[in-house]
């Protein structure tokens, strides 16, 4: 009794320390909860015993969720009670239901999804299944299945002893990812809520093999070379991206002694098919100018049975497309094998000097064109690769506005978009550039604004601080004009294999229409040309005669038809009067106002296909049209040339003129036909 009673007094004390060293702890803050998210994704995954009781497995999921509530929709009131991560089971009769899995978050907030339940003892029927290779990955398998009165899948992807299968729905796709490449059998059991099943078994391959085009890229292909004679090849990071090739793998050659023969040869794992594509492409990174590149085709056992070709770089330190034409090939025999040789016949030491990079080996069906002056853009097999930087952006495009001076199918588009006040674009060219003769630049523009500016830069490929450019403005604004860069003191002794364009250097680009510029035909000449102005005899070599059209009219310079009579000049303006306005034509602008001191009469060759056919000459001011003269005179003859004369006296001298109008007809819509094509030439003051 002493004893009980001192156990109880030592209670009562250990109690009143307890309670005397608790400290009251603040627990309202909530703030936190504001940013906790609903919960999502809900599911369920249902599992039917096999022995005929009913009883289903029910595993609800979702995201963010900290309970859950299973309506088991069969009638039963009361919802189980399940957390993440378990299940409830429950006993069904033969039939189907819809199964409600509401998921709560740590809120309380509910989120609900409707699941169907089918619950049958009859074996499943009309199973099918889809086992597919994931295209992008040749280890993955990824599988989904269907059947009539199944209520869930169990699949054996074959690749471990005593495997344990995994369960999926039908409409959800379940992925495996092989370790190796090999042959397993697939199996897939579908089951319902009897003991009875039904199987489906099918054998996948997996398989990785190394095809053209090589590109070194795919994580899963064992890119293995065989080296011999000194040559060495492996897969690296690209340690030069840019130019053409900014992938991520590159192939290395390092070329060391002792044969002159050294390379390496790949082996692929199918015969490469040569009855399309007989012209291979590889780029190539090389130290310098002029190196040799052999690549060579082999059969797989044969190695005298083989096809090669031989090309040489053409840039130092960047990157190109060589070309290798194999279309003599024997197509009759198989080639399995790819080997590359740099430098043949030349025994390497290791060195930077012996270092190449190479990349994507593939087939076209058509030889590169090399990009050479002049750059016309029309080539159907050249790929213009420019390199846009800091918001520049060049694309060949087809010609939106062809017409005037350049009437060409392809050109190409600047867009300057925001970025930096020098945003570009670089063009290589497959050769340096021979100023030995012609230092004159000319390029064909079409800017939305007058007196845009407009660079033109070359540059050494290997040392861009070697360089010359030229910057001109434009003089119109929404066609064409001929702009010329004099590069007469450029240092001729260096190399140039670059080719840049800025627009409007100094001003950040927008992306708008006013920042989108078009260019062509960039070609070098030997001489600066002339003024356009009186007489017009449309016999310069270096002049562009621009005539704007205008409703219908269409002039340009051609060959003189009718090298006859009173012309027997090489060049003619020809003017085809189209359907369009009564008033269609053409005018050119001159550089300099027309001088009328010495004379006021004008006189024009003209050939007409018929008498009587008008003609109007009209001098306009260079801004302002309405300020303006003109006259009208008649043919008399047909199909032949006669020299016409336009009084001019009564002109107002104290105005300037700059415009050159000519209308043929005025008053009659033309058809475009040869009884509306009229030539004209030599359009001089008297």
């Amino acid at each position: 009794m002493i004893m009980n009673t001192y156990k109880y007094l030592l209670g009562i004390s250990f109690l009143l320390v307890m309670i005397s060293g608790c400290k009251k702890q603040n627990f309202d803050d909530l703030s936190s909860l504001d940013s906790v998210t609903g919960a999502d994704k809900l599911s369920a995954l249902f599992e039917i015993t096999q022995d005929n009781t009913g009883n289903v497995t029910i595993t609800p999921n979702g995201e963010g969720v900290a309970s859950f509530d299973v309506y088991y929709g069969d009638g039963t009131v009361a919802p189980a009670k399940v957390n993440p991560g378990k299940n409830t089971i429950h006993k069904y009769t033969e039939g189907t239901y819809n199964v409600k899995i509401v998921g709560y978050n740590i809120k309380g907030q509910a989120t609900e999804v409707i699941k169907p339940l089918t619950v049958t003892f009859r074996a499943p029927e009309n199973l099918e299944v889809t086992a597919n290779i994931d295209p992008n990955n040749n280890y993955k398998l990824d599988v989904s299945a269907k059947a009539q009165y199944e209520t869930f899948f169990r699949v054996y992807f074959g690749d471990v002893q005593n495997e344990v299968p995994q369960s999926f729905n039908e409409g959800q796709t379940i992925s495996h990812i092989y370790p190796a490449v090999g042959t397993y059998t697939l199996r897939v059991v579908a089951l319902s809520g009897g003991a009875a099943t039904t199987e489906f078994t099918k054998v996948i391959n997996i398989v990785d093999p190394v095809l053209l085009p090589l590109t070194f890229e795919s994580p899963t292909i064992d890119y293995s070379f065989i080296n011999f004679g000194g040559g060495n090849v492996t897969v690296i990071n690209n340690p030069q991206s840019g130019g053409i090739n900014t992938s991520a793998k590159v192939g290395r050659m390092v070329k060391n002694p002792p044969e002159v023969w050294g390379g390496a040869v790949i082996t692929l794992g199918a015969p490469i098919n040569f009855s399309s594509n007989k012209i291979f492409r590889m780029k190539v990174f090389s130290p310098r100018v002029g190196a040799r590149v052999l690549l060579k085709v082999e059969n797989l056992t044969d190695g005298g049975t083989f096809f090669e070709k031989e090309a040489a770089s053409t840039v130092a330190n960047a990157w190109e497309d060589l070309a290798f034409d194999f279309s003599t090939i024997n197509t009759s025999a198989s080639y399995q094998k790819v080997v590359l040789i740099f430098d043949l016949g030349v025994s390497g030491d290791g060195s930077a000097n012996f270092t190449w990079l190479f990349d994507d080996i593939r087939q076209t069906n058509s030889l590169p064109g090399l990009i050479t002056l002049p750059l016309t853009f029309e080539s159907t097999n050249t790929t213009y690769n420019f390199t846009n930087f800091d918001g520049g952006n060049s694309t060949v495009i087809n010609n939106p506005d062809a017409s005037g001076i350049n009437t060409s199918s392809k050109v190409v588009r600047m867009i300057k978009n925001d970025g930096r006040p020098w945003g570009g674009s670089l063009l290589a060219l497959s050769n340096p550039i021979d100023f030995s003769a012609n230092k004159i630049f000319r390029m064909k523009v079409w800017s939305p604004r007058a007196n845009a500016k407009v660079l033109l830069k070359v540059e050494n490929a290997s040392n861009p601080g070697i360089n010359f450019e030229k910057e001109v403005v434009t003089t119109v604004a929404n066609r064409w004009e001929d702009l010329v860069f004099d590069y007469s003191a450029i240092n001729a002794s260096n190399i140039y294999n670059n080719v840049v364009i800025i627009f409007e250097l100094g001003t950040i680009g927008d992306g708008s229409s006013n920042f989108t510029f078009y260019y062509d035909d960039i070609r070098l000449t030997n001489t600066l040309p002339s003024d356009i102005e009186l007489p017009l005899t449309f016999e310069s070599s270096t002049l562009t005669y621009s005539f704007t059209n205008f409703n219908g009219g269409n002039a340009s310079v051609i060959n003189n038809p009718d090298v006859s009579g009173i012309n027997t000049s090489a060049k003619v303006g020809r003017m085809i009067k189209g359907a369009g306005e009564p008033w269609g034509g053409a005018w050119i602008a001159l550089t300099n106002p027309i001088n009328f001191s010495g004379s006021k009469i004008f006189k024009v060759k003209v050939w007409s296909p018929r008498v009587n056919a008008k003609l109007l000459l009209k001098v306009e001011n260079q801004d302002n049209g309405g300020i303006n003269f003109e006259k009208e005179v008649a043919t008399t003859t047909a199909n032949a040339w006669e020299e016409l004369s336009f009084d001019f006296s009564a002109i107002n001298t104290a105005n300037t003129y700059q415009k050159i109008v000519l209308i043929f007809d005025l008053g009659t819509v033309g058809d475009g036909s040869s009884n509306f094509t009229y030539y004209f030439d030599d359009i001089r003051l008297n």
